[in-house]
């Protein structure tokens, strides 16, 4: 032993309860020391708030570069909103612009996503859990809808790849999902356990293909679905089966694995026991999101610190992190891309198109 002992965070990312750390908050997750943290619009309420609440964070736990999530893909799902925020167009919309000109839809999905990253980096965040790479299917749930970029998997990699190029540019790591693959869910599995019994033939050649050709993101977040053809007992985020056979093994994912939240009702049992069964399953990182001090604790009781490939997936995606300059575009460059970013996705969308 050289006598330096690195510090190894716990396998897990946790949610904090409001839009401030409370004093519990502070003292459970300084000891719990996760490997990072994901916020919610209920922990959003301005630019100053926000940023004082991811800066919170990363004191707590001693560590400028922690993982800190959000839940920002545009259109249904955003965390930063209007009016402090730009409102961003859905996945869907670069889909139908990529069907009218892929050069152009490509050119947008990529500065759409570094005007993202400049809004994200700002407020804090080093992470967003995007790009979706979910195939939009006829007759599915809409959990996935306009969320995804569409149903052919060269168009969907097309623009994914475009926005993780753009998201990496402006200092913000990707995280790709939902693998091995969301599609084909006939419920939201938020709500109930989405089961897939299509062949394994016709998921390969599809529902997987997407991941297969971005499996270099150094992370991805996992599919709660029941692949009938795979396992029949265990949901993807919780089967070795899907995990070791299809994400590692056919589709080659080799990085960061984290599971998709934990307190979805599509997974059943204690938020203890699938804390342990998505880990013990393969999941490098246990994902819990809604900030509940009772299921927080349960989660960390089963989360080890990280040890071994885990460990090593971690700190490869968390050194990317550390990589990311602090430099931010200037107000010109802002305001072209703005600009261009309008012009290119006026066929398809404005801004004022799906405002709830």
């Amino acid at each position: 032993m050289s006598g330096l002992e690195v510090k190894k965070p716990r396998a897990c990312i946790l949610g904090i309860a409001g839009t401030e750390l409370g004093n519990w908050e502070k003292g459970f997750l300084r000891e719990a020391d996760p490997f990072g943290f994901i916020l919610f619009a209920r922990n959003v309420k301005d630019h100053d708030q926000i940023r004082a609440l991811t800066d919170a964070l990363r004191e707590t736990v001693g560590n400028s570069n922690v993982p800190i999530l959000v839940d920002q893909e545009g259109g249904r799902v955003m965390r930063l909103k209007p009016p402090h925020w730009r409102h961003i167009a859905p996945a869907g919309a670069f889909g139908d612009l990529f069907d009218r000109n892929p050069d152009d839809a490509r050119e947008a999905a990529y500065t759409n996503a570094r005007l993202m990253a400049m809004d994200l980096r700002e407020a804090g965040f080093n992470t967003t859990c995007a790009p979706v790479l979910d195939l939009r299917l006829p007759g599915m749930s809409d959990v996935i809808g306009d969320r995804s970029y569409g149903a052919e998997v060269g168009k969907v990699v097309m623009l994914a790849s475009a926005v993780a190029a753009g998201l990496l540019d402006g200092g913000i790591a990707p995280i790709i999902k939902h693998i091995p693959g969301h599609g084909r869910a006939t419920v939201d599995s938020h709500k109930d356990l989405p089961i897939v019994s299509v062949s394994r033939d016709t998921l390969s050649e599809s529902d997987f293909a997407p991941f297969a050709q971005m499996k270099d993101v150094l992370a991805a977040m996992s599919a709660h679905l029941l692949f009938t053809a795979i396992d029949d007992q265990r949901p993807g985020t919780v089967s070795p089966k899907v995990i070791e056979d299809v994400i590692r093994g056919e589709i080659g994912f080799e990085n960061l694995l984290i599971s998709d939240d934990l307190s979805m009702e599509a997974l059943g049992g204690s938020i203890a026991s699938r804390t342990h069964e998505c880990l013990r399953a393969g999941c490098d990182i246990a994902l819990h999101c809604n900030g509940k001090r009772t299921e927080m604790e349960e989660v960390v009781s089963m989360a080890p610190l990280l040890s071994g490939s885990s460990l090593q997936r971690a700190q490869t995606f968390t050194n990317q992190i550390a990589t990311f300059k602090a430099d931010v575009p200037d107000g010109t460059q802002v305001a072209d891309w703005q600009v261009r970013l309008a012009t290119l996705l006026a066929p398809v969308w404005s801004a004022g198109d799906d405002q709830k």
